[in-house]
């Protein structure tokens, strides 16, 4: 009886321990920063006792990851981060990701790219991402000040040239809305995880196999432009004014990620946080993402 007894006893206690949660930072920032995300994992560990989170690190140590940041190919990084997720061991039961900024577009391409290949992915959630690309200037006032459409001409000019999508992450998502075509034959990274030139039909089966993707868009967002990218919204193609959203965008009406069956079936879940780029109150996280999708 006893041996019964305590056989429930760790198979309870084995069911009760939480679903482990994979971080990945954004940019200008590391995996173990202890003033940003570093300090946001310990909090996570205190709210929900006895998890194991992975923060992503890209290189040998937190200098080599802020660089890397910038300056590794990001599909690179993420066949790195699928070795990384694949053999570890505390993850094999699934987990929940948590994306920060551009950390949000590394997280998909690692559910799209490998998710037949490694552990459950079951709740995606991105804070902030830029999942339609950047076309703008941070903290550049109105979005059609001739200052800021300057500055957007000189990165267009450059921000499709091999070596420099090859060499800096941040033109691999910069989304040219007045030269569609363009943007679409020469990113190297969000053109393909978007499926802009053909229908990577695996890219769709493994993004559709989350619970939950949970888009978070933040109202006051100064860094991300168009802030609606966040929502996978973006420019109405041809010019830099007019926004459309997700719904209205050929990535839903063509369906090249699935994302229509996972709108109508509850799977995309959009939330909104008041304050800049990645700032929210510890109370609206804990309601908005923890309780619904972490515990």
């Amino acid at each position: 009886m006893m041996k019964w007894l305590i056989l429930l006893f760790v198979i309870n206690t084995i069911a009760a321990d939480p679903t482990p949660v994979v971080l990945w930072h954004g940019m200008g920032d590391t995996c173990c920063f202890s003033f940003s995300l570093g300090s946001f994992k310990e909090w996570l560990e205190e709210q929900i006792p006895g998890i194991y989170i992975l923060s992503i690190r890209i290189g040998n140590n937190a200098v080599e990851d802020f660089e890397n940041g910038y300056f590794m190919n990001p599909n690179k990084q993420i066949d790195m981060a699928c070795e990384m997720l694949k053999n570890d061991t505390k993850l094999q039961n699934g987990f929940n990701a948590i994306g920060f900024s551009q950390g949000c577009q590394f997280i998909r391409g690692v559910i799209q790219k490998c998710g037949h290949k490694i552990p459950q992915v079951k709740n995606f959630i991105s804070l902030g991402g830029q999942h339609q690309g950047v076309y703008g200037v941070p903290n550049c006032g109105p979005l059609t000040h001739k200052s800021c459409d300057y500055v957007r001409k000189l990165l267009n000019y450059a921000a499709y040239v091999s070596w420099v999508q090859n060499g800096l992450v941040q033109a691999t998502y910069w989304h040219d809305p007045l030269n569609e075509a363009k943007y679409k034959e020469k990113s190297i990274f969000l053109a393909d995880i978007n499926n802009e030139r053909k229908i990577n039909k695996t890219y769709v089966k493994n993004l559709k196999k989350l619970q939950h993707f949970v888009l978070v868009k933040f109202d006051e967002d100064t860094i991300v432009q168009p802030r609606e990218t966040e929502w996978f919204g973006f420019y109405v193609p041809g010019q830099s004014t007019k926004l459309q959203t997700l719904q209205q965008s050929d990535i839903y009406i063509k369906n090249r990620l699935g994302l229509q069956e996972m709108d109508k079936s509850g799977q995309l879940v959009f939330l909104n946080s008041t304050g800049n780029h990645l700032q929210f109150k510890d109370q609206w996280f804990i309601k908005e993402i923890i309780k619904p999708y972490l515990l």
